[in-house]
């Protein structure tokens, strides 16, 4: 791996997890020292990290970490929506059946853990919950589709992590990825679109709740 890729994949996972919080500065020098780069790398690293939204940059300060409004959400979800519904029409054509019962797999695992009801378990629910959603990019077998939803997907978890959501939640959302799977079963393009459409505005309005 370049070492600017190695910086680059530090921020951005340090910005996804929260451990580069939004608003505060954030130097070369940080940067730098958190990958273990030196600043040049570390100054490149920042550059992509601002062209895809993850860092701004403000004059006399240098790089913040991009803070998401409510419009902010609105759109990233919006968008989500209409892409991730044209994945799920295109898996439900698609996928082999090898595929869809590795699709159903993960999501059965993830209810499990879910119904376990241990908080401890968050992280590998929120581990399941990518792997399903990239399990579905790989069924709709559309390399520009799934570039196109990287970067919305990763916005997402920086506004709304799984930790954030209530027994409640986490149950609708696993409920969901099981009626997308039948959906797709059945070859059903139609549903399996508004089984994901369902699943992704769902997850808008929990981050709505819990900002008021």
């Amino acid at each position: 791996m370049r070492v600017a890729d190695k910086a680059y994949q530090t921020v951005k996972s340090g910005i996804i997890s929260g451990r580069f919080a939004a608003a505060p500065r954030l130097t070369e020098h940080e940067v730098a020292a958190a990958a273990g780069v030196s600043r040049t790398p570390a100054r490149e690293a920042l550059r992509r990290l601002h062209a895809e939204g993850f860092v701004a940059f403000t004059p006399n300060q240098g790089g913040v970490v991009s803070e998401w409004s409510e419009g902010d959400a609105d759109e990233i979800f919006a968008i989500r929506a209409m892409l991730e519904a044209h994945a799920a029409q295109r898996a439900a054509q698609l996928a082999t059946t090898a595929q869809v019962a590795q699709l159903r797999a993960v999501a059965e695992a993830q209810q499990a853990e879910t119904l376990a009801g241990r908080r401890a378990s968050i992280d590998r629910i929120a581990e399941l919950n990518s792997l399903f959603h990239r399990r579905l990019q790989d069924e709709a077998a559309s390399p520009r589709l799934t570039r196109s939803l990287a970067a919305l997907l990763e916005a997402s978890l920086i506004m709304k992590t799984f930790r954030n959501y209530s027994s409640d939640d986490l149950a609708r959302s696993v409920a969901h990825h099981l009626e997308l799977v039948r959906a797709i079963e059945a070859k059903d393009g139609e549903w399996a679109a508004s089984a994901l459409r369902s699943h992704v505005l769902s997850a808008k309005r929990t981050l709505q709740s819990g900002r008021h």
